[in-house]
């Protein structure tokens, strides 16, 4: 007979495990959700004919389940990029099997390639769900710590790590919003923010702009702390930030792959 603590245990560890790549469900949904209402229509019936129909919010956590299967095992680190304390953003040791960087950069080439025989539909939804992941912080941690993941401590005396809060608790704790709620609260950018938001935008330089965060975030977090009211208030409004810069600069970069005369500000795409 199955021990019924072993299964509960192994679930446990399933659900960290899952939880340990990204934003959480809520996060990656706000950013997917902010892009979706930027793009404009030509953008829009393009993402419309690839993915048959869905929206790129319905596929916005495919990769954090996707990450786990066989079949696409080789996205794991495509998730995160990590810097020690002694690296810095640009000297940190690459993977040989890839980070979120490169892969954004991958992706949105393969989109923007109409000669380019891969998959489109699943370089949107891996680029959908990367663009969320790089500006959440503790997915530009350290490698000695696993992204903040071997960093324990306490979240309203309930035992937890870094990484943990960070995709999910802080953000809960700040706002108990849904997506579409989270949206409307924080969608309020002037088209001059915006502009300063989406100024010169590639990949590596959003890394490193969270990267910086994740910097101040472990100097302001060492292991064993008990967090509660003052931490929630203090990083929910970078949170704010960071799901406002995803979904907008997402929105960004989709309608310079699929609208010919959206004129973008990332470097990314090229016209």
């Amino acid at each position: 007979m199955i021990n019924k603590k072993f299964l509960f245990s192994l679930s446990l560890a399933t659900l960290t495990a899952i939880q340990g790549f990204s934003w959480g469900q809520k996060g990656h949904d706000t950013v997917a959700f902010i892009a979706e209402s930027h793009l404009t229509e030509t953008t829009k019936q393009a993402i419309d004919s690839i993915l048959n129909g869905k929206s790129i919010v319905y596929y916005s956590n495919w990769l954090d389940n996707a990450s786990h299967t066989p079949e696409y095992a080789y996205t794991k680190t495509w998730h995160y990029k990590n810097i020690d304390p002694d690296e810095t953003f640009e000297n940190a040791p690459l993977l040989d099997t890839g980070d979120v960087v490169r892969a954004i950069n991958e992706q949105a080439a393969i989109l923007n390639d109409p000669n380019s025989t891969a998959d489109k539909a699943l370089a949107l939804k891996i680029l959908v769900h990367l663009v969320g992941d790089i500006h959440q912080p503790m997915h530009m941690g350290r490698r000695n710590d696993r992204g903040g993941n071997s960093v324990r401590l306490k979240f309203f005396n309930s035992n937890t790590n870094l990484h943990s809060i960070w995709d999910t608790r802080v953000l809960e704790s700040g706002h108990n919003w849904t997506y579409t709620e989270w949206k409307n609260q924080i969608d309020r950018a002037t088209p001059e923010e915006t502009a300063i938001i989406l100024a010169d935008g590639t990949p590596e330089k959003w890394g490193k702009e969270c990267y910086l965060i994740a910097s101040e975030i472990y100097d302001k977090t060492p292991a064993d702390s008990n967090l509660s009211y003052d931490y929630v208030s203090e990083w929910t409004p970078v949170i704010e930030t960071q799901l406002l810069r995803g979904g907008l600069r997402l929105a960004d970069l989709l309608n310079s792959i699929y609208d010919p005369y959206y004129k973008g500000a990332n470097l990314i795409v090229k016209k």
